[in-house]
Formats: C-alpha cells, sequence, structure tokens
C-alpha cells in the first residue's frame, strides 16, 4: 500500500504540526460567494456592522483550510482509506482577511479492527491557530489507515474479547 504513514505510525499522544495557510479577503469573499453567501463572508461593510466587526471566513472555508493543509502535510503520505466522520466541530473565533493560521493534529485513540485486519482507526483532533496563538478551530473525527502488517489471528481473537469494532 502507497504512503509513509500507515496506522501503526499513528500513536495516542503523538502530535504533528500540519503547516500553515494565509486568508486573504479575495478567498474568502470567493468561498462564500460559491457555498455560504451570507452578508458578513462577502462584504467588508456588511462584516463591521455585525457582531465580528469585519469580513470574516465563513466557519467552512476554516475547515476546508484545515482539510487541505491535513492533506498537503499528512494524508498524501499515508496509507488513508477515507474517514466515516467528525465526532465534534467548533469554531472558536473569527478568520479575518490576513490571518495565518497553523494547525496541529494530535492522535486521541488508535485500534485495530476485526473484521477489516489490514485497516486502523484512529481518532484524532485538529486545533488550528492564528498568528496570536488563538484557537480559532477545535475539531475532532476519525479516520481509517491501511496497516504497515495486517492483524494476526490471535490479534483478532483479542479484538473480539475487547469487543472493538
Amino acid at each position: 500500500m502507497a504512503g509513509r504513514i500507515h496506522w501503526e505510525d499513528l500513536t495516542p499522544g503523538s502530535v504533528r504540526e500540519l503547516g500553515s495557510t494565509g486568508v486573504t479577503a479575495d478567498e474568502i469573499k470567493e468561498f462564500a460567494g460559491r457555498y455560504d453567501p451570507q452578508p458578513f463572508h462577502l462584504d467588508e461593510e456588511a462584516g463591521r456592522q455585525s457582531l465580528f466587526g469585519g469580513l470574516c471566513a465563513s466557519g467552512w472555508h476554516t475547515c476546508a483550510l484545515v482539510m487541505r493543509l491535513t492533506v498537503d502535510n499528512m494524508l498524501r503520505d499515508s496509507t488513508s482509506l477515507g474517514s466515516p466522520g467528525l465526532e465534534s466541530l467548533r469554531w472558536l473565533k473569527p478568520v479575518y482577511p490576513g490571518d495565518r493560521l497553523s494547525l496541529r493534529h494530535t492522535i486521541l485513540e488508535a485500534r485495530g479492527l476485526r473484521k477489516r485486519p489490514d485497516t486502523g482507526l484512529v481518532r484524532g483532533r485538529w486545533d488550528l491557530f492564528n498568528q496570536d496563538g488563538a484557537k480559532v478551530l477545535e475539531m475532532e473525527g476519525y479516520a481509517f489507515f491501511g496497516r504497515r502488517h495486517p492483524a494476526t489471528a490471535d490479534e483478532l481473537i483479542a479484538l473480539d474479547a475487547q469487543r472493538i469494532v
């Protein structure tokens, strides 16, 4: 299986810095125009009059930036097999034009799958920070990764005993 990062490399407690990216007013407006056309995402004056105090990125735009950084700095070089979904998502602070965002990914849990001995499940947390160190997004979710070595029969029996899916 292609990729240098396998399920076995994603141990609970491990942390990866997944790069940074800037945000421009044009990008904010372009994304909002296509996917979240609320006035405070499209127009500076509407943003100033909103509770955000200025033009700000859609939360979904912020999630898309997290996904891009995750793919570019981890998933592209991994055995990623997709995701069954998110457990939680919180937008903690607005993202404004000129912000520089940095992403940190922490592995919270990793377990094998009894029905797919070649696959493991990872639960992780993504923390996105602006240039001032303020956390602007926190997200927890799951991802499947290929295993470097499929589980043995004994490991599968142990998984059955633990009732891990």
